[in-house]
């Protein structure tokens, strides 16, 4: 198979759409050969922070001499950034060859989706590729999440918020008990700053399958006010002055549960030691959050795409103008229709001059429309750009050189902006 071919068939299996629960996943990898029975593992989930999270734990993995294997989701531009060995994307070779691979795997059936055969492709990958440590990111919720057939050395749920309300329920109590659903028994669980109910739900479940816990804020702490400087305080390891490459107060609370989890997993044999930590914060990146891509005038792009994580940036952007009260803030904004469009929005228009209203190139997006409505009554300019791109050529020649320009409220936009950015066209595969 070529790697077009195999990428379109990928493409073709979004069709099937989003099918929670284990049994098509188990009965592939059992036709592969139970890859991930050969790997040790460290399991990521929760709402917001799980990507950057998994970054620092494999960054720091790295720096510790492992081979480590990354997988994560979805992607900005190009489909092979979910699957990486060591920071370097799966070659096109070796991706087409384990479509087909997986393909012809396929038990009858059995109808396997997007990212169950994504995943399958990960795990045969990394074993293919000796790896001596997998960094796995949850998909979606987590109890029926494709990614929880592993069972994991030590696991993480960052945080909880409202999201996927449809598949895991309608309140942070619901979506706690689904992302709950990693916790494997006696396997060492790290969870980040939540709200008392989630954290109820995460230690009952935790209590019940014998899984020591370490809660932030009890059980390891982080003291500081930014990613520059910091202080990690666990249950056997203290580390002082660590520095984040990554930017944003909240990056602070991702840094903490890696090295919790890390300092977890150590006790099975996946220790690293100090200046390995502190490698691995001062070199990890992480696309598409907080991140700068242009400057005067500087064009920022961040990932956002629920109310939580529209407060975190607007944390970011308050701080902005506070440095740079000169500044105006030009917003690019689009978001998919399933979103709760007035909820993002609210905490990010006191720090806003203009919108720029957008959609990326997926059936999903909200229309321009859409976006228009949620904003009310604001009194502000507000400017409609269809194709990602035009809409950041607007916002760029609306802006002077000491103005911010913030693209957010979706991966997918973010992605088509990179795209343009790059000249390379827009991809085709978003799951």
């Amino acid at each position: 198979m070529t790697y077009p071919a195999a990428i379109e068939y990928l493409y073709g299996l979004q069709k099937h759409g989003i099918k929670l629960g284990l049994e098509p996943m188990t009965a592939l990898l059992h036709a592969l050969g139970r890859p991930e029975r050969a790997l040790r593992i460290l399991h990521i989930g929760g709402t917001n922070g799980k990507g950057s999270t998994a970054a620092m734990a494999a960054a720091i993995l790295q720096a510790s001499g492992m081979r480590v294997g990354l997988y994560t989701s979805p992607h900005l531009v190009e489909f092979r950034e979910r699957i990486r060995v060591n920071g370097a994307m799966i070659p096109d070779d070796r991706l087409a060859g384990l479509v087909g691979l997986v393909r012809t795997a396929i038990p009858p059936g059995v109808t396997p989706t997007f990212f169950e055969v994504t995943t399958a492709i990960a795990l045969r990958y990394f074993v293919e590729s000796q790896v001596d440590i997998v960094v796995l990111e949850v998909g979606l919720g987590g109890r029926f999440d494709a990614t929880n057939v592993v069972e994991p050395i030590a696991c993480a749920i960052t945080t909880i918020a409202l999201e996927h309300q449809e598949y895991l329920g309608r309140t942070e109590t619901a979506i706690a008990f689904e992302k709950a659903g990693i916790i494997k028994p006696a396997v060492p669980v790290v969870i980040g700053r939540m709200g008392p109910e989630a954290g109820t739900v995460m230690r009952h479940i935790a209590a019940e399958r014998a899984a020591p816990l370490w809660g932030l804020g009890e059980e390891f702490t982080v003291e500081g006010d930014e990613p520059a400087c910091f202080t990690y305080r666990g249950r056997t390891r203290v580390f002082e002055r660590l520095r984040c490459a990554l930017s944003g107060r909240h990056q602070l609370d991702n840094a903490a549960c890696a090295l919790a989890l890390l300092e977890a997993s150590g006790e099975v044999g996946a220790r690293v030691d100090e200046s390995a930590v502190r490698t691995g914060l001062q070199t990890v990146t992480w696309e598409g959050r907080l991140e700068l891509i242009d400057e005067a005038p500087s064009v920022l792009l961040d990932g956002a795409h629920n109310p939580a994580a529209a407060v975190v940036l607007g944390r970011y952007l308050e701080g902005v103008l506070l440095r740079h009260p000169e500044a105006r803030i030009i917003l690019v904004w689009g978001m998919m229709r399933d979103k709760d469009h007035r909820e993002f929005i609210a905490p990010l228009l006191p720090f806003i001059s203009e919108v720029v209203l957008t959609q990326a190139a997926l059936s999903r997006s909200a229309t321009v429309q859409d976006l228009r409505l949620a904003l009310g009554d604001w009194q502000k300019p507000v400017f409609d750009a269809p194709q990602p791109a035009e809409a950041l050529r607007t916002a760029k020649q609306r802006a002077s050189a000491q103005d911010l320009v913030c693209v957010t409220g979706s991966l997918m936009l973010v992605g088509d902006i990179k795209a343009a950015v790059r000249g390379c066209g827009l991809s085709l595969i978003r799951g």
